[in-house]
């Protein structure tokens, strides 16, 4: 690990006081896991991966061929 040093105001560091005294964990522990899930979710993903996550985004629409054809006349 690498030892670093951060300044956080006075809201974040009582939100992490007290999540880690709720958890029973240390502030660092707390603060790492936080990086972790912002690092992964805003992390760059392959395009296949991107893909997978969008198959079905629409499952639940009633599209037909007309409607669509529609808003490209548009253009």
């Amino acid at each position: 690990m690498t030892r670093t040093q951060i300044y956080l105001t006075p809201f974040e560091a009582q939100g992490v006081a007290r999540v880690a005294a709720e958890t029973g964990r240390k502030q660092s522990e707390v603060i790492r896991e936080a990086i972790d899930q912002y690092l992964k979710r805003l992390g760059p993903r392959d395009r296949l991966g991107r893909l997978r996550e969008a198959r079905g985004i629409w499952s639940d629409r009633e599209i037909g061929l007309e409607e669509v054809r529609g808003d490209f006349d548009r253009f």
